[in-house]
Order: structure tokens, then C-alpha cells, then sequence
């Protein structure tokens, strides 16, 4: 049995997940919250399994939220679940250590099956959040080089002229005349 915790700001919302999920005999909903605060207040006196916590809440968010209640409940899993893909926002929550970021028009029975997943120890995206953070990431790598643009022997020759030699070395280090270097 999987305990969860849901934090949204909307009641409807809530509600809803709350009836989807207790309609599964492997998880029981402890608790709910619609606030940052009141979440604060709950979650480390029930001590559930998993805390579903929604990105945006009128006191704070839900990715400080995740890294707050981490910092003193290390075994807590966090799944964010979100009506959004900021990018931005997805490398947030998985750098504040949740374990699942989910858009809210999953499938229930999906989303039923990523909280057990997250439960069980389990990292979860949605393919598309996924696939937006891959090409995000590959993005950053590609601009995060900024010697990309350069051959190997430029590298070879930054490289040795970080190691303070002269031009007359290292032209002499890598066969070139001195005018090259």
C-alpha cells in the first residue's frame, strides 16, 4: 500500500484525484492540502509514502515545497503533477529531488500507476516532459562548451599555453612555425 499526500490549490482538483486514487486498493490518500503552508503542516506528521504536489500554489510552489519537505524527510517521494511544461520548471523539480514530473491530463489509471511507480523508488516523466527536458538538456550542452567551435589542435594549443609556455615553445612543441602559434 502506497500512502499519498495531494497538495493543489484547487479544491475541484483535489477531489477528483481523491476519488480516482481511492478507487485503487493498492494506494490510500492521508492527506491534502491547498497550500504551500498548510502542506508544511501536514506532511512530516503523516509521513506518507508519496506527496502529489501541483508546480504552482498561491503561497510558494510546489518545487520549493518538494525541496523543503526532502530536506527533513529524506525517504518522501515527490511526483510533481502540472497543468504545464516550463522546461524551466521540469529541471527545477528534478534538481530539487522530485521523482516524477506529470502533466495533469493524464490518464488516471497512468497517473495511478506513476505514484506507485514513485512509491516503489522509481523515476517517472511523461514522454512528453521528457522529451522536452532531452532536448533542453541537449541544448545546454551544446552551448555550455565554449570550446566546441575549436579543432584539436587549438585545443592542443590552448591547453599548452595554459600551461605558460611561449609561442617559440610551443611552436617547436607542435611542429609549427612560430607566426602559426
Amino acid at each position: 500500500m502506497v500512502t499519498v499526500f495531494l497538495v493543489d490549490d484547487h479544491e475541484v482538483v483535489r477531489r477528483g484525484l481523491i476519488d480516482l486514487l481511492s478507487a485503487d486498493p493498492e494506494l490510500d490518500v492521508i492527506g491534502e492540502a491547498g497550500s504551500v503552508a498548510h502542506a508544511m503542516a501536514q506532511i512530516p506528521a503523516l509521513r506518507p509514502d508519496v506527496a502529489v504536489l501541483d508546480v504552482r500554489l498561491p503561497d510558494g510552489n510546489g518545487i520549493e515545497l518538494c525541496r523543503d519537505l526532502l530536506s527533513k524527510m529524506p525517504d518522501l517521494r515527490c511526483l510533481m503533477l502540472t497543468s504545464f511544461t516550463s522546461d524551466e520548471a521540469m529541471l527545477d523539480a528534478i534538481l530539487a529531488g522530485a521523482s516524477g514530473y506529470v502533466v495533469k491530463d493524464i490518464k488516471g489509471m497512468e497517473l495511478a500507476r506513476a505514484i506507485k511507480d514513485v512509491g516503489a523508488g522509481r523515476s517517472l516523466l511523461d514522454n512528453r516532459v521528457a522529451a522536452a527536458l532531452m532536448a533542453k538538456l541537449r541544448g545546454a550542452a551544446e552551448r555550455s562548451d565554449p570550446l566546441s567551435g575549436l579543432t584539436e589542435q587549438e585545443r592542443v594549443l590552448l591547453g599548452l599555453l595554459g600551461e605558460g609556455l611561449t609561442n617559440k615553445q610551443i611552436a617547436a612543441r607542435m611542429f609549427l612555425a612560430e607566426k602559426t602559434v
